[in-house]
């Protein structure tokens, strides 16, 4: 069989990109009969695409790049909807389609959707994210005939918007193997290279969804007690809230976050919605204790 599989979201340094790196590069790994065709499609971060190409060199693959902009993918395809991917590929028997667009395709169609949060709490959402899932949610049930779904939580939430219980394949994620405990001497330089002076406890994320303030707000009371300090890692979507002993640090790269969480005394993720909730099993692999909500 061909098989291909739109890697575009590759180029954010989100849960999603991750997801798509490692489901490429382990099927891959595990699959040497069926050919497989990647499809990039991006304008300003090309590069981005190159980089993760040049360290694929299977003999069954195809690497495949477009300067499709996001815009112009959800124009074509979520809201036109023309040009089958097969324009782009080939002709192609399985098409695994990404986190943000829904081409046409002749071929059979798979796509994972990893949460619904634009769809269960629209006002944590920008309004141009939370329209074009409508969009391609109208396309996935209407064409899709495989559904992967992380959890079950996220199956029952698919379930809820009109999706066919029998099209969808609960597969849970595992994290990336580079997720394990990091030496005190690496724990120490990280420390050091980030201006962090004592213990310190860990958030990921600063999004309204991730109950970032309510985290801030648990620690001042905390930090009347202890002197732990607060690093919060991710790029911030929102106003965030100053408090002494917070330590923002934005984007890092991604080799860096197993030294962050066992350097951790524990992992703070009250998260008020997860399709999966990936860094919990991140956090459990670095063997670092984890303060979650329910």
């Amino acid at each position: 069989m061909k098989i291909a599989i739109d890697i575009s979201q590759i180029i954010y340094e989100t849960g999603v990109s991750v997801y798509t790196k490692n489901l490429v590069e382990n099927l891959l790994k595990i699959d040497n009969k069926n050919k497989y065709v990647l499809f990039g499609g991006s304008l300003r971060r090309i590069n981005e695409i190159k980089n993760f190409y040049k360290y694929l060199h299977e003999k069954n693959l195809q690497k495949l790049i477009f300067p499709i902009p996001p815009t112009l993918a959800d124009l074509i395809w979520n809201r036109l909807h023309i040009l089958p991917i097969e324009t782009f590929t080939g002709k192609v028997d399985i098409f695994h389609s990404s986190d943000w667009s829904q081409p046409p395709a002749f071929a059979k169609k798979v796509t994972t959707i990893h949460d619904l949060v634009p769809f269960k709490f629209p006002e944590l959402s920008h309004p141009n994210i939370i329209d074009t899932h409508k969009r391609r949610l109208k396309f996935v049930i209407r064409e899709v005939d495989r559904i992967i779904s992380p959890s079950e939580t996220t199956k029952a939430d698919l379930i809820e918007l009109g999706i066919k219980e029998r099209k969808i394949s609960v597969i849970p994620e595992a994290p990336d193997p580079i997720y394990k405990p990091a030496t005190r001497k690496h724990v120490e330089s990280i420390k050091k290279k980030f201006g962090i002076k004592a213990n310190y406890l860990l958030a990921i994320g600063v999004s309204q969804r991730k109950n970032i303030d309510r985290i801030v707000e648990a620690y001042e009371n905390l930090s009347e007690k202890s002197d732990l300090l607060l690093v919060v890692l991710g790029e911030p979507k929102m106003k965030v809230k100053q408090s002494k002993g917070v330590i923002y640090l934005g984007h890092i790269n991604r080799t860096e976050m197993p030294i962050f969480y066992s350097g951790a005394e524990a992992l703070i993720y009250p998260s008020l919605y997860e399709g999966f909730g990936l860094p919990i099993l991140e956090a459990f692999k670095c063997r670092t204790p984890v303060v979650t909500s329910n």
